[in-house]
């Protein structure tokens, strides 16, 4: 049986999987009714498994540098990657968090494919479907791409059919080319090519164009730049999401926010998506430290941040193909306004930067190394970040699975190097998600992190507000000469301290209008100043005959 040699990256992902520090790619989608079983073992049967890797198991070389290998799992049982199961009452939010945080827990089975779906009853009315994917099998926008092709635009689409075989006749050379060059490409998922394209191309705010980073990385000088820059950071800061890692962890994450409101507070400040959401999730990690009485001032600590680096016409092939950037995060900074500047300011000085290209280099340089020395290499750069942060732009409209309707959805991928916290941003049918994975020994609470992402998020939206709301028209001034001791003069300096109508008049204090009022020699202009007050009476009338004469 023919054995298919892994590449180096995907062989680094493979060995830096460690039992507190499990290396899958997981994601949850809910949906408003039961996703019907059978329809969605035929799609997985159809569009799924076309893809000969998700039928494989790893097989490690038995050579000491070898590389792991691709092997046919000849026992390969779609029913074995697909398990049937229920909530307990009464089948809410908290309950399926919970089950989602034991899987991401629980290693994957190397005896067999690297994958699993759990398809979970009892939830709200409806139904989940929870996914692990191993990071060896492709990175998160290329399993992203796998999981769209599985879903529809409409609830009615008909089952998939197993294509009629044609009779093979002998292949011409111009066959061949075909089959090999141009079918793949036809006959890739419909669904998902027209997403997901959009979604590779946007995938990234930090740096969008995968050319332009090769074109860096190419530069010599650069390149060797970047690559120093990444060894000899040095290690972050110690804080509470720093320590030892332990087997659980805790996954949670948002409810739906408008994209549309994100986009107004981008607008109106000049920023992107990506910095306004990046932003408020800085502001929530600095919550969550302010709660626990930790110290922030002056504190920064860096994510990294995958980015893409596939080239557009290789978005139906499978594999790790990103590059990481260190962002660093102004966690000392406590003004929502400064923090989001601060963030964009850092984020446009990444996107000139051939870092991703160098770290990918730095990967597929790990993935020939024996495994102890890619362990102490993975050691050496988590210690330069405390959290992984993805954001990833999903479909912009509602998609249907077996039928029913997807209302959310929400992944984590894999925080290597002993790093305890990930994040994750995904936009889905006009709405975004925050989730959050912790290691739960270290955090065990990460929807406060949640919380505090929402209180930025509403102190950005009513910036928005306040400027958006209509500003009240002008009262039109008054004659202030009618009232007798008030003379043109008196006029235009009682209007250019803003007390232009007859209402403003009546309501200063007598203090006040003498202090404003007094001539060099401290000499009230006014005619007797001491029956002020019978003024203010007589400045009410003036009020009442003119609401009359109106």
């Amino acid at each position: 049986m023919a054995k298919i040699p892994m590449t180096p990256v995907d062989a680094a992902w493979l060995h830096m999987e460690e039992p507190t520090n499990l290396m899958m790619v997981s994601g949850i989608m809910t949906f408003d009714r039961p996703v019907n079983m059978d329809h969605l073992l035929a799609i997985l049967q159809h569009r799924f498994l076309k893809y000969r890797r998700f039928r494989q198991r790893v097989v490690e070389s038995t050579l000491p540098l070898g590389m792991p290998q691709w092997e046919d799992d000849t026992s390969f049982d779609l029913n074995a990657h697909v398990h049937r199961v229920a909530l307990p009452e009464p089948g809410g939010r908290e309950a399926l968090q919970a089950m989602v945080s034991d899987l991401m827990s629980t290693p994957l089975d190397f005896s067999k494919p690297l994958w699993q779906f759990h398809v979970v009853e009892n939830y709200e009315g409806g139904s989940a479907v929870i996914t692990r994917l191993h990071h060896c099998l492709a990175d998160g926008i290329a399993l992203m791409q796998v999981l769209l092709a599985l879903t529809d635009l409409s609830p009615n689409a008909p089952w998939p059919k197993p294509k009629a075989r044609k009779q093979k006749r002998p292949s011409s050379l111009l066959d061949r080319a075909y089959n090999r060059l141009v079918k793949p490409a036809a006959a890739a998922f419909t669904t998902a090519r027209n997403l997901t394209e959009k979604l590779v191309q946007e995938g990234s705010e930090v740096i969008t164009n995968p050319d332009h980073l090769r074109e860096l990385a190419q530069q010599g000088g650069d390149a060797a730049f970047a690559a120093g820059r990444l060894m000899l950071l040095p290690p972050d800061p110690k804080t509470m999401f720093k320590g030892k890692l332990g087997v659980s962890k805790k996954a949670v994450w948002s409810r739906p926010l408008p994209l549309q409101d994100v986009k107004a507070i981008k607008n109106h400040t000049g920023t992107t998506v990506n910095d306004v959401l990046v932003s408020a999730l800085a502001g929530g990690l600095r919550h969550y430290l302010v709660q626990h009485n930790q110290p922030v001032e002056g504190l920064n600590f860096r994510a990294f941040v995958p980015v893409n680096i596939r080239p557009s016409n290789e978005i139906d092939e499978l594999g790790n193909k990103f590059g990481l950037v260190l962002l660093s995060l102004p966690i000392y900074l406590d003004d929502p306004l400064e923090r989001l500047q601060e963030v964009q300011r850092r984020m446009d000085a990444l996107k000139n930067t051939p870092e991703a290209v160098v770290a990918f280099g730095i990967l597929g340089a790990m993935g020939l190394t024996p495994v102890d020395v890619q362990k102490v290499i993975v050691q050496l750069f988590g210690m330069k970040a405390t959290a992984v942060m993805t954001n990833v732009p999903g479909p912009p409209i509602p998609l249907y699975l077996a039928g029913a309707k997807m209302k959310d959805i929400m992944f984590w991928v894999p925080q290597s190097g002993h790093v305890g916290l990930g994040t994750s941003i995904l936009s889905y049918a006009g709405n975004v998600y925050l989730g959050i994975v912790t290691d739960k020994g270290l955090i065990p609470d990460p929807e406060q992190i949640i919380e505090g992402f929402y209180h930025e998020y509403e102190q950005l939206m009513a910036l928005v507000q306040q400027t958006e709301q209509p500003q009240p028209a002008p009262t039109p001034a008054d004659d202030l000469t009618r009232i007798k001791g008030i003379g043109p003069k008196t006029a235009v300096l009682l209007q250019s301290h803003g007390i232009t109508t007859f209402a403003q008049l009546a309501a200063a204090n007598e203090n006040d209008l003498r202090a404003l009022l007094a001539d060099g020699n401290g000499r009230f202009r006014l005619i007797n100043p001491s029956d002020w007050p019978a003024r203010q009476s007589q400045t009410l009338k003036q009020l009442e005959i003119r609401a009359k004469e109106h």
